[in-house]
């Protein structure tokens, strides 16, 4: 009997190959000038087509949703154009693929924003991160709080990304509003300090996302429209008094609007979560009944395991893919898997991007 993570699977609208997904990996290696994806970048989702499908590295929506040098972006005619080209790469292959759609918020510096402008966020608190730039490593800077009234300019934002994403031809869209990241800092508490109708209650602070959910639906339709979580995640000083009770009411909103998926960033590593946050994880997984994507650093055993009991429908590997381009099959049969060079994670060229080998290709050497 074949395990339920190397069999076919329905996401939404988009029948999968099979249950193993490509978790979104920034590699900061898109074009100096234009932030746009290139031939390398055609290339490395290429090798990666085996996935059930690829969920691109954290794309920019606008130049202000930039957070670290040499991300991609999905506004210009050259990014697009670039997408393009990697999407009819991985259809060649016959893969599937969605995009990411990200804006940073106050994840960011004064030196990566047009103008030198200050970043944005709910409030004007100061992460406890640091960010990429020219001169390496530097703190993020101070944002300033979006007004109310460019809500709906922040919206369309994220519509015209997703119609850009259309135009280049992905066959889902991938909401970020996990890590946080801008959309993950509205919902939270610890960041979100406004007193209008973004700010304050579980339902105002999640106002935002739904707004840009229902925007993205629009173009994409809710059977190709998926969306990426980390509610018991705290990270960049980023927290949460009561997350259970604004999670709890913002999952059931998705579900409601019948997108695709939720794609969970989970506590703990390859699903062994300790009891208090396991049961929590599973609260709100029940409370949507679309498709759930796990996401926690699984290994192979970890991830037959959750598919097999239905804890999760779809896992979504990080780290494994940099080094494993052909991850599903090396999984699938249980041959060993290549060590990835931490080195060349961030930054560079072909070196430790496009130059780990598939299985056949060491058999042939």
């Amino acid at each position: 009997m074949t395990d339920k993570l190397f069999t076919p699977g329905t996401l939404g609208d988009v029948e999968l190959k099979n249950r193993v997904l490509m978790a979104p990996l920034t590699r900061n290696r898109a074009s100096r000038e234009g932030d746009a994806p290139y031939d390398i970048h055609v290339e490395y989702y290429r090798q990666r087509a085996g996935a059930g499908l690829i969920i691109t590295e954290a794309t920019q929506i606008t130049p202000e949703g930039k957070g670290y040098i040499q991300t991609p972006g999905i506004y210009s005619r050259e990014q697009i154009d670039g997408w393009k080209r990697v999407v009819d790469a991985v259809h060649g292959e016959g893969g599937k693929i969605a995009l990411q759609l990200w804006h940073v918020g106050r994840i960011s510096h004064v030196s990566l924003q047009e103008n030198g402008q200050k970043p944005v966020a709910p409030s004007a608190i100061k992460a406890e991160a640091q960010t990429v730039t020219e001169e390496g490593f530097v703190d993020v800077s101070e944002p300033r709080a979006l007004e109310t009234g460019e809500m709906p300019r922040l919206v369309e934002d994220y519509r015209r990304a997703a119609q850009n994403a259309r135009e280049a031809g992905f066959d889902m869209v991938e909401i970020h509003a996990a890590n946080g990241y801008l959309l993950d800092q509205f919902i939270r508490d610890g960041a979100n300090k406004r007193d209008d109708a973004y700010g304050g209650s579980p339902e105002n602070r999640a106002r935002l996302i739904l707004e840009v959910v229902d925007a993205v639906v629009e173009v994409y339709g809710a059977g190709r429209t998926g969306i990426r979580l980390s509610p018991l995640i705290e990270v960049a000083g980023l927290s949460d008094s009561d997350p259970m009770s604004v999670y709890g009411y913002l999952i059931p909103e998705l579900s409601r609007r019948g997108i695709a998926y939720v794609h969970m960033v989970e506590p703990g590593t390859q699903g062994d979560l300790d009891q208090d946050l396991g049961h929590k994880t599973a609260q709100l997984r029940e409370l949507f009944d679309g498709a759930y994507i796990a996401n926690a650093g699984y290994g192979r055993d970890s991830a037959i395991r959750v598919t097999n009991s239905g804890q999760a429908d779809f896992v979504a590997f990080g780290r494994p893919y940099i080094a494993n381009p052909d991850l599903a099959r090396r999984l699938e049969i249980d041959a060993e898997l290549n060590e990835g060079d931490q080195s060349t994670y961030y930054g560079g060229g072909v070196e430790g991007y496009l130059d780990y080998p598939t299985l056949e290709q060491q058999k042939a050497a």
